[in-house]
């Protein structure tokens, strides 16, 4: 199958897809840019991390590695240990699982590195429950256009993919702005690594749009098995 890859870094993916037996095409729907700024850390004992872009930006402008880390999954984990840091948990999920994680192990002050714009307020939910918890934007994500390598295989004739693969809502938003008005669309499958990346896809004449089982990129993939 000839599956477009949306991710940012969508490198280590596309050679799990072509494990796989998958011929990947990797293009990014979206780009981060770290902010600039120094970051309040008083007080702080543990940070939540929902993505590697986070980590990165974290990591430009902080040498603190010494506190508790909490991750959304093993991809943002990995990120982690790269940057340096060594007592980290994977909630292995979605923001949810991180929220459950986070409230059981009661960590002290959370600081969440975030997108100036994140999908879900990691902080506000942490709050919630009970959790002292604050958050500090380190990046923004910008939306790209079309690829060129993209626009082209779509609009070859026939078609030369079969299907996208999506991480984040996000990154499902920018997807449905890019293609939304093409007719090839309806040629197209989905494979989303959760419900809320497959909602806004729904607006699109598709041929299939699937959810993995579980919000992680194994589950995801394991829609691609043969």
């Amino acid at each position: 199958m000839r599956i477009w890859v949306t991710r940012t870094d969508g490198e280590a993916t596309a050679n799990r897809l072509r494990a796989l037996g998958h011929a990947p095409l990797t293009a990014p729907v979206l780009q981060s840019r770290a902010l600039p700024g120094e970051i309040d850390l008083k007080g702080v004992t543990a940070l939540a991390f929902t993505s590697r872009n986070g980590v990165r930006a974290f990591a430009e402008r902080s040498t603190r590695r010494d506190l508790k880390v909490f991750t959304v999954g093993e991809g943002t984990a990995g990120a982690a240990r790269e940057a340096g840091f060594t007592s980290i948990r994977s909630a292995d999920g979605d923001v949810g699982a991180l929220v459950r994680l986070i409230s059981r192990e009661r960590p002290g002050l959370v600081l969440h590195p975030a997108a100036a714009d994140p999908a879900r307020d990691l902080a506000r939910l942490l709050v919630l429950k009970g959790v002292q918890a604050c958050s500090h934007a380190v990046y923004e994500t910008i939306a790209l256009p079309l690829a060129d390598a993209v626009g082209a295989a779509l609009q070859a004739d026939p078609t030369e993919l079969d299907a996208i693969l999506v991480h984040s809502p996000r990154g499902a938003e920018q997807v449905a702005a890019l293609i939304g008005a093409s007719p090839v669309a309806a040629d197209l499958e989905a494979f989303c690594i959760s419900r809320a990346a497959a909602a806004p896809l729904k607006k699109l004449n598709l041929k299939a749009i699937h959810v993995a089982e579980f919000p992680n990129e194994a589950s995801l993939l394991k829609l691609l098995e043969p």
